[in-house]
Parts: C-alpha cells; sequence; structure tokens
C-alpha cells in the first residue's frame, strides 16, 4: 500500500480547498476566483476584523447606546448653530431697530412737544435690546456650550475602548489559539526532536524535549496574563461608558426643556417691555398729532408780493366800495357745523358775488385783478391784525351752500374743494385712490378726524362720481402734494 503525503492549502473563501498528493490533484470543490480582487472591503476577514484576529467581540447595548450617543451629539450641534443663527438675527434687528430710532431723533423737531419722551423711549430701547441678547447668551448659548461639552471627552473614551476592545480580542485570539492548538504544536515540537535524535546524544534528548515543552507552557501562561489585563482594563472603561451613556442620553429631554423654556420666557418678557414702549411712543406721538392738528395757528397778515401759497386760491377781492376786505378763508379739512357757517355768510358781502361766479362756472383767476383793486387789497390786509384760520363747510372759496344750490347737486356730501393731480400715483393700499396726471379729485372730510394724517385728504375722483354716484365705494385717500387745487 502507497502512503500519501498531503499539503492542504486553504483557498479563499475556505470552502474551496486544494489538495496535493504526490503528483495527483484533487479538487474539492470548484475553484473560483478570489473575491478580494474583487471587493476590497472583504480582503482578508476585514483585515482579520481590523487586528483583532479574527471574530470581533459584539455588545449590542453598547452599539445601541453610541447610536443614540452619535444622534444626540447631531441633534445638540445643530440646535447650537440654531441659536447662533438666532442671536445673530436679534443683533441685527437691535442695530436695525437703533437707526430707525435715530432716524426719529434727527426728524424729531425740538420745539415739538415730547421730544424728551421720545428722546428716553429710544434710550430704553436700545437697553431693552442689549439686555435681551445677553441674557440669551447667558441662559441659554452659555448652557449649550456646557452640555456639548461633555461630549468630546466621552466620544474619545468610545474610541479608546474600541482600541482595548481590539487588543482584548487579540490576547483572547492568542490565549485560545494556544489552548486549541496545543496537540498540532506537540507534533511541531515532535519533529524537530526526531531529527535533533539523529544527531544528538542519547544524554540530552530528553533535555531538549523538556525545554521545549517548558517554553510551550512559558507562551500559554504569557498569553493567559496578557488577556487577563487586557480583560480587566477593557471592561472597567466598558463598565464606565455602559453608565455613562443612557444617563447622558436620558438627559437630553431636561436640557431641551430648560433651554426652550429659557428662551421662550426671555422673549415673551423682551415683547411685553418693547410692548410697553411703543405704546409710550404711539401716546408721544398721537399727542403730538392732536396738538399740530387741532391747535390754533395764527397767521400775521403780509404783503402780497411774493407769489400766493398752493392752497391760497381764493376768488379775487372785492369791489372797493365793499367794507373792509374780509380775510381769505382755508380750510382744513375739518367740517364744521352749519349753523356756524349761516352765521357767517353775512359778514361778507362779497359772498353772493362769488357765489354767482362760481355758479356760471367761470372762477376769477388770481392774474384777473386789476391794479386799484390789488392796492386796495394790500392795504387793508396789512391793516388786518392776526387772524384766526377757521373751517366754513358752508362756504368753501366763496360758493355759498344753498345760494347755488343747483351748481352743488352733482357733488358729493360734504364736498369741499377741487384738487387736479400734477402726477401720477400707485395705490399701495386698498383705502387709496390710483391717480393719473390731470385726474380731478372731488375733496370731502373724513369720516373720523383722528385718522387723518398728516399731508393726506379724503376724496373721491369727478369721473368716478358721475358716473357711479356710490360715495362709499368710490372715495380714498390720497397725497396732498401731488396734486394742486383748482376749486
Amino acid at each position: 500500500m502507497s502512503s500519501f503525503i498531503c499539503n492542504v492549502r486553504p483557498q479563499s473563501p475556505p470552502q474551496d480547498v486544494l489538495l496535493v498528493c504526490r503528483g495527483h490533484t484533487l479538487r474539492v470543490t470548484p475553484r473560483r476566483k478570489d473575491p478580494r480582487i474583487r471587493s476590497p472591503g472583504s480582503s482578508l476577514g476585514q483585515v482579520l476584523q481590523k487586528l483583532g484576529k479574527a471574530d470581533e467581540t459584539k455588545d449590542e447595548q453598547f452599539e445601541q447606546c453610541v447610536q443614540n450617543f452619535n444622534k444626540q451629539l447631531t441633534e445638540g450641534t445643530r440646535l447650537q448653530k440654531d441659536l447662533r443663527t438666532y442671536l445673530a438675527s436679534v443683533k441685527a434687528m437691535h442695530e436695525a431697530s437703533k437707526k430707525l430710532n435715530e432716524c426719529l431723533q434727527e426728524v424729531y423737531e425740538p420745539d415739538w412737544p415730547g421730544r424728551d419722551e421720545a428722546n428716553k423711549i429710544a434710550e430704553n430701547n436700545d437697553l431693552l435690546w442689549l439686555d435681551y441678547h445677553q441674557k440669551l447668551v447667558d441662559q441659554a448659548l452659555l448652557t449649550m456650550d456646557t452640555y456639548l461639552g461633555q461630549f468630546p471627552d466621552i466620544k474619545s473614551r468610545i474610541a479608546k475602548r474600541g482600541r482595548k476592545l481590539v487588543d482584548y480580542d487579540s490576547a483572547r485570539h492568542h490565549y485560545e489559539s494556544l489552548q486549541t492548538a496545543k496537540k498540532k504544536d506537540e507534533a511541531k515540537i515532535a519533529k524537530p526532536v526526531s531529527l535533533l535524535e539523529k544527531a544528538a546524544p542519547q544524554w540530552c534528548q530528553g533535555k531538549l524535549q523538556a525545554h521545549l515543552v517548558a517554553q510551550t507552557n512559558l507562551l500559554r501562561n504569557q498569553a493567559e496574563e496578557e488577556l487577563i489585563k487586557a480583560q480587566k482594563v477593557f471592561e472597567e472603561m466598558n463598565v464606565d461608558l455602559q453608565e455613562e451613556l443612557p444617563s447622558l442620553w436620558n438627559s437630553r429631554v431636561g436640557f431641551y426643556v430648560n433651554t426652550f423654556q429659557s428662551i421662550a420666557g426671555l422673549e415673551e418678557n423682551f415683547h411685553k417691555e418693547m410692548s410697553k414702549l411703543n405704546q409710550n411712543l404711539n401716546d408721544v406721538l398721537v399727542s403730538l398729532e392732536k396738538q399740530h392738528g387741532s391747535n390754533t395757528f395764527t397767521v400775521k397778515a403780509q404783503p402780497s408780493d411774493n407769489a400766493p401759497a398752493k392752497g391760497n386760491k381764493s376768488p379775487s377781492p372785492p369791489p372797493d366800495g365793499s367794507p373792509a376786505a374780509t380775510p381769505e378763508i382755508r380750510v382744513n379739512h375739518e367740517p364744521e357745523p352749519s349753523a356756524a357757517a349761516g352765521a357767517a355768510l353775512p359778514k361778507s358781502p362779497s359772498q353772493p358775488a362769488e357765489a354767482s361766479e362760481v355758479a356760471g362756472g367761470t372762477p376769477p383767476a388770481a392774474g384777473a385783478q386789476e391794479p386799484g383793486e390789488t392796492a386796495a387789497s394790500e392795504a387793508a390786509s396789512s391793516s388786518l391784525p392776526a387772524v384766526v384760520v377757521e373751517t366754513f363747510s358752508a362756504t368753501v372759496n366763496g360758493t355759498v351752500e344753498g345760494g347755488g344750490g343747483a351748481g352743488r347737486l352733482d357733488l358729493p356730501p360734504g364736498f369741499m374743494f377741487k384738487v387736479q393731480a400734477q402726477h401720477d400715483y400707485v395705490a399701495t393700499d386698498t383705502d387709496e385712490l390710483q391717480l393719473k396726471a390731470g385726474d380731478v379729485v372731488l375733496v370731502i372730510p373724513f369720516q373720523n378726524p383722528e385718522e387723518q394724517d398728516e399731508g393726506w385728504l379724503m376724496g373721491v375722483k369727478e369721473s368716478d362720481w358721475n358716473q357711479h354716484k356710490e360715495l362709499e365705494k368710490c372715495r380714498g385717500v390720497f397725497p396732498e402734494n401731488f396734486t394742486e387745487r383748482v376749486q
């Protein structure tokens, strides 16, 4: 019977084994191309399981804790980034509010009432923004930084634990290899001993064998000591992290609650205080508006050398035979009771003539005055004392309501005067009129005088009024400086 010496060469994957026996080749399974050539990720058992020399020690519970840790770190980093963005926006809003208040201080003239109060409100507004930003930094951002400051240390300890796990696996596999390969090692030892038996004397063969056995036992003992040491170091780190990671994961709820409660509380208090400041500023501005809107401004008569003002396009003065020239009447867009208007009518003998002129459709031109009339008017006006501007709802530029009733039938109720648009105006709100250059607007009073803004008038376009006769649908506000008074 012939004997066979077989060399067994494991192929990759392990089930592919090639047997070579004294010139005879036996193929146990079909030989395939080494998959490591196509897939470097699977090469050499994932580099012998990351140099643990074989299978890794798995701890699913700890891996879940690590996943939670990474998720918690990602969420915290994002929250920190968004909080910094929020603080940057608060600072930008502070700067914008500060510039707006500075603009108000510049346009607020010194002789206007409430200037000191407005300046004080602006200072308090600036301090309130600063306090809000600083409290956000102290109670939210710094707390956030402290919360995230513990993650780098834990992350490095997790990485160190992974390295110690590799050391533990390496020591474990080394020790197991010595334990499981005892017979194989004895066979390897016996082979050189048999060779030495041929060359060594009889008396030293036993000593050589005893030396090899002692050396093997020494290696096994050293491997066991290294395994115990590596296991101890790994378990110490593993136990600490097993306690800290779940505790850190559970602490996120309380941290989120405290952080967002602080932000919400600070924002609520900020808006409360800001609302008070805005209310105080609104009171100051309302007081300014009332004083300037309802105050009676005295007008001193001056020689008519200069050109007349925009709103002083009144009819020509009465003849020389009339009594002392009546001061021209300016309309301040606030209707007065008709009784006051009726009481004022008899005082101006020139009104009937003016009413007839308006009813006839030919308003007198300012340039049509005769030289004698102009001189008389100047002399009369120079001798008059300061007069008070008043509003007569019944008399508008010399037109007497009731005397020319037929001429006012087509005008809207409360009609005051006409203006003509000098420029196009695009309405920016639903209660504004859309004007084209040349449009004629019939000016009427505001239903609520307190709603009137300075520089704005209420009216209805003449074309819309003649077509629809619906005041509620056609009326609207428009800027006075876009128009010129024509009647």
